[in-house]
């Protein structure tokens, strides 16, 4: 099996971060990224399975060979903004974010404040650290469960 190299893992979490769920083949280093199906929902289900419908034959053509990479839940993101929150050295920003996310609309909060902030590059480039990890770890749990 071949390790993915650091630009294949860049690629998977940029992918996650569209809302993408990606395929990699270890064999071949072949990625295969989708949309998510719930976000081509109001394309139809029959337009998105045609497509699509090379990629959905390669992956189940491949299936034993994949490692799946699937979109970040609800609260996977929510960790992720609190752990960007804990890790701010402005201590009035981070108390706003604190806020931000207890009150409702916790994620439409936090990106409001982020996108109105100089910190809002740190956040980008803390997120996309934080989802390549997770592509990590999915690919160090898939190896050791071969």
């Amino acid at each position: 099996m071949n390790k993915p190299d650091q630009k294949i893992i860049n690629e998977i979490a940029q992918e996650l971060d569209c809302g993408n769920e990606c395929y990699f083949n270890q064999k071949t280093n072949e990625l295969i990224c989708l949309p998510n199906a719930d976000l081509m929902a109001t394309a139809g289900e029959d337009y998105y399975k045609e497509m699509f419908q090379d990629d959905f034959k390669k992956i189940e053509s491949q299936k034993k060979d994949l490692i799946k990479f699937e979109v970040l839940g609800s609260f996977e993101s929510f960790k992720i903004m609190e752990d960007f929150k804990n890790q701010v050295e402005d201590d009035k920003f981070q108390q706003n974010l604190d806020q931000a996310l207890n009150k409702r609309k916790p994620f439409q909060n936090f990106k409001n404040l982020i996108d109105n902030s100089e910190n809002r590059e740190q956040w980008f480039k803390f997120k996309h650290r934080e989802i390549e990890k997770i592509v990590i770890k999915t690919i160090e749990r898939k190896n050791a469960s071969i």
